[in-house]
């Protein structure tokens, strides 16, 4: 169905399900509007980018991509600054599609399987009768098997399943189970397959969009699509210098992004609520500010404080930032909550929903994560959003005030006695942990 045809039915549908017929005071009838149109929504997963690497996050990082689209967003919406996901990918998607913690699903690590029990979002959409049809397009890691997204509930998946691509030029594309070889930059061929879903919908629709970029193989990009200028492409010289092709790799999602978002209609655009999230923090060869050994793959900052950026249909504050502790876990119930379900909290989810309109104060008091090593023993990490307590798999602790010592330097467990607060504050952490472990 063109686009043309697709909007009209839309439109007709969207009247009909909106209006309804009442007598006035004088006998006349009206027509009264009932309902809203439900907006659409995209979940934009990046992968690998941390705070350090964001724009707007001028804490961390003094080099920066460029990204207008993505500022655009920042321009229009909300920037949070406490989001947990965790320190890799496989765990952080997990929990967004099923609303708890890794440790409930069994996905602690990549590689980890997500049961077909679990209920995904798109599932439970589907079981609530929202009337959204949805797709995921890009990055799975929950499975190897072809037919998984589908099977837990995805109607239209394409991408690919593993955790990165031996290269952005020719890799396995995976479409609802039926594997191909594709000859074309992810990047561009996933926007591409974006916009087509897009255009054949004619009724609202959650588009999960998950880049594989700026995952490694660290590379240089087609040269219209990145501002990093003429670089070498020869491995060694990516090698030697990293940092300018990770760039060049988030500006072209960037770019590919615009794209995505210049295809939409003036109407469809201002229907649509975007959001931004990276799934876990910079990887150790490209990381800024953090040491390099507290970046992606550990349970410090650098790896479980990513970025989030929301902005469109419904999002009432503009240019602003957002401090309240969130877990990737509540996208769950706050994409639920957007797309009509009465829910404020299910599993290990809230709903933020409220936070898109007003600064309404917390939607929870702590964020949690965890990390597993291959020898399977397991870090924990509680945050308040000021104070952050750290139990090791070696039995060590730490005690952080991450207003005093965003970059964790100052461990307030070398120093005794603590303060009465310092120690409120480590009760209180280690008590929600054992509560979240034991629960």
């Amino acid at each position: 169905m063109n686009r043309f045809f697709s909007t009209l039915f839309a439109f007709i549908t969207l009247i009909s399900l909106s209006c309804s017929k009442t007598d006035n005071d004088n006998g006349v009838i009206e027509t009264v509007i009932t309902n809203v149109d439900k907006p659409n929504i995209i979940l934009i997963l990046a992968d690998d980018m941390g705070l350090d690497a964001t724009p707007g996050y001028n804490t961390f990082g003094a080099v920066k991509p460029m990204m207008p689209n993505l500022q655009a967003m920042l321009n229009d919406g909300i920037k949070f600054t406490n989001l947990w996901a965790y320190a890799v990918c496989s765990p952080t998607r997990a929990s967004i599609i099923t609303g708890k913690y890794g440790f409930r699903t069994q996905v602690s690590k990549p590689g980890d399987d997500l049961s077909l029990n679990e209920t995904s979002l798109q599932k439970y959409m589907a079981n609530e009768n929202t009337g959204y049809a949805n797709a995921v397009i890009g990055k799975w890691h929950l499975s190897d098997d072809e037919s998984h997204p589908n099977n837990l509930g995805v109607d239209y998946y394409a991408g690919m399943l593993s955790g990165g691509v031996r290269s952005y030029s020719s890799w396995d594309l995976v479409e609802n189970g039926q594997t191909t070889t594709v000859n074309e930059y992810t990047t561009t061929k996933l926007t591409d397959l974006a916009i087509n879903w897009i255009d054949n919908q004619s009724q609202p629709w959650f588009l999960w969009l998950a880049y594989n970029a700026p995952h490694t193989p660290f590379h240089l990009p087609p040269n219209d699509l990145h501002f990093q200028g003429d670089l070498p492409s020869d491995t060694a010289s990516i090698n030697a210098n990293p940092i300018p092709y990770y760039m060049a790799m988030l500006e072209a999602m960037d770019t590919e992004m615009g794209r995505l978002f210049n295809s939409l209609s003036d109407q469809e655009r201002a229907n649509t609520i975007f959001v931004f999230v990276g799934d876990n923090g910079t990887p150790n060869r490209v990381v800024q500010s953090y040491p390099r050994q507290r970046a992606k793959n550990s349970i410090y900052q650098g790896g479980v404080n990513v970025p989030m950026v929301i902005s469109g249909k419904n999002v009432e504050r503009k240019n602003t930032e957002e401090n309240a502790v969130i877990n990737t876990t509540d996208l769950f119930a706050t994409i639920a909550n957007i797309a009509g379900v009465n829910v404020t909290e299910i599993n290990d989810s809230k709903s933020f929903k409220p936070l898109l309109t007003s600064s309404s104060g917390a939607i929870r008091k702590y964020a949690y994560s965890d990390v597993t090593n291959n020898s399977g023993a397991i870090d924990y990490a509680v945050t308040d959003g000021i104070y952050k307590y750290i139990a090791f798999s070696d039995n060590t602790e730490a005690l952080y005030n991450l207003i005093e010592s965003p970059l964790e330097s100052e461990n307030l467990l070398d120093s005794t006695p603590l303060s009465i607060a310092d120690s409120n504050a480590k009760s209180a952490l280690s008590a929600e942990l054992e509560r979240i472990k034991n629960n």
